[in-house]
């Protein structure tokens, strides 16, 4: 019932050939109207235009330039393609709808042949005359076509509107990308509800979260030096260590290897771990401390992080003892938890990578956009899931836009599936580098409605994402939970593990703002 709403308009929607099937060759009996653009976020300015063009003609063909060729800035398109079609073809005047592949729509024109092709006065003679309009011109008159431009008595910009105030169409986004891939909520919770007694190896960085809250006392006199009275301490397991916490705590049956200093904080850890249900397998490092970081937070406010680590490499005994546990490993999926604190390096990477028995599903995560690390290095995996720093660290790309981005990477890495964490933008998931497939991407925005900590939603999503994956094999079903696993993450005060209830109470929320939507 939810999706009723889409079905509702997509009668509308065609492709070119299927929209001369209907309208005909020219010249036809009765004349077509076309009208071309982005159409973001239609506003009156795009109504005006739009009734102006239907006045002229008895059909009206609405014509939408396709995500990948949009560049307006980041996070542009803020509406995606399909759902721009179905807000096009929602408007009863418009009669069809067609999303162009092309960059320019100079193709489509020369094969549909509108008896009339309107633009906005914006692009008149008078006020701006391009390259781009004199060609369209010269094509739309070379087969007895007509270009007139709508007046110019009311001008908005998409743009400008969303850089002001972005829409909030979070909602609708997801619902579309659920109704292409057939997914309803009752699958989203089920998904979630099974995800018991897999069993699963991580390897990686274990990390001591600390927090320290204090008051704040005064200052010194003579130098800019706060004072603070301590108060508490919370440790609490992070890195590899609550990645395997994420995965228990769904259900699944989990190992994790790591390496651990001789102090009380590696005796934490076990303990920790231990008592939460995961297999633990520590080796103890005498010569380096259990990685800690600490983060002193006065009245609410984080003043300082402190860290005590040792990222040099483990030693090649250790390496070859974590080899062979992975070779000999009886999981069904291998994560690999890089934060580059010492286990993972090109000298003991290829080894590690090659030890992974087949037919067992390989994840990599590498959160080392701030050391010398390079999500590149795990190679030929089922799933990574980098976020756009560390993507663009390991293509040396500052300047490409996240789609590019997704690309590159997805084809240098040769994965089969890449998730791109976009931070409070969401996420974009990718199964194709080809940057002319359109429904092998998507992207689908952050679903956090109480920012508390975004600390560890990378690993939240990480593990649920990767569980749901390996249970189903549906990539639209794992990046949907595991996007809602992180959002539930930054709801909470420090890295803590995600239920399976978190995530349920999270898709009845959305579930109910649909029904709200809908009546």
């Amino acid at each position: 019932m939810e999706l009723d709403i889409y079905e509702r308009y997509k009668n509308k929607i065609c492709t070119v050939s299927e929209l001369l099937l209907q309208i005909g060759s020219f010249p036809r009996q009765s004349k077509v109207v076309m009208c071309h653009g982005v159409f973001d976020v239609v506003h009156p300015g795009h109504i005006r235009h739009f009734l102006f063009a239907k006045n002229k003609a008895p059909i009206l063909v609405a014509s939408l330039t396709a995500d990948r060729h949009i560049q307006k800035g980041e996070g542009r398109p803020h509406v995606p393609e399909k759902l721009r079609a179905i807000n096009l073809a929602a408007l009863e005047f418009v009669d069809y709808v067609i999303i162009d592949d092309n960059e320019l729509p100079i193709e489509n024109l020369s094969i549909i042949k509108p008896d009339l092709f309107v633009k906005g006065y914006e692009y008149s003679p008078v006020q701006l005359n391009t390259k781009k309009t004199s060609e369209e011109i010269q094509l739309v008159q070379s087969y007895g076509g007509q270009v007139i431009f709508s007046p110019g008595d009311f001008i908005l910009s998409s743009s400008s509107i969303i850089n002001k105030t972005p829409p909030n169409i979070k909602v609708d986004k997801l619902l579309l990308l659920m109704n292409r891939a057939n997914i309803k909520f009752s699958d989203l919770i089920n998904a979630t509800q099974s995800l018991s007694n897999q069993k699963v190896h991580v390897v990686g960085d274990l990390i001591i979260d600390s927090y320290t809250y204090c008051s704040v006392i005064g200052g010194q006199i003579k130098t800019p030096t706060i004072s603070l009275k301590f108060e508490s301490r919370l440790d609490l397991v992070g890195g590899a260590g609550i990645v395997a916490k994420h995965l228990k705590s769904a259900g699944a049956d989990v190992e994790l290897t790591t390496v651990v200093g001789d102090d009380a904080l590696g005796e934490f850890a076990k303990s920790d771990l231990t008592n939460h249900g995961v297999k633990f397998f520590g080796y103890v490092d005498k010569n380096r401390p259990t990685t800690n970081k600490n983060v002193f937070i006065a009245d609410g406010y984080r003043l300082l992080k402190v860290d005590d680590l040792d990222n040099t490499s483990i030693t090649d005994d250790q390496a070859s003892e974590i080899t062979s546990r992975i070779s000999h490993t009886d999981a069904e999926v291998v994560i690999f938890s890089d934060f580059r604190h010492g286990i993972f390096n090109k000298r003991t990477i290829p080894s590690m990578v090659g030890s992974i028995p087949r037919n067992i599903l390989k994840v990599a995560d590498s959160q080392v956009a701030s050391r010398w690390g390079n999500i590149l290095e795990f190679n030929d995996f089922d799933l990574i899931t980098p976020n756009e720093k560390e993507a663009r660290f390991s293509l040396a790309d500052q300047d490409s836009g996240i789609r590019a981005l997704a690309s590159n990477l997805y084809r240098e890495s040769k994965c089969k599936t890449l998730i791109l964490k976009l931070g409070s933008r969401g996420i974009l998931t990718t199964t194709s580098s080809d940057s002319q497939t359109l429904d092998d991407y998507f992207v689908m925005d952050s679903f956090v409605d109480n920012l508390i900590d975004p600390v560890g939603a990378g690993d939240a999503l990480l593990a649920y994402a990767t569980l749901v994956l390996a249970k189903t094999g549906n990539v639209v079903l794992a990046s949907i939970i595991g996007n809602l696993a992180a959002a539930c993450e930054c709801e909470k005060e420090g890295n803590e593990p995600i239920i399976p209830r978190d995530i349920i109470d999270k898709i009845l929320s959305i579930e109910r703002q649909v029904d709200l939507k809908v009546n």
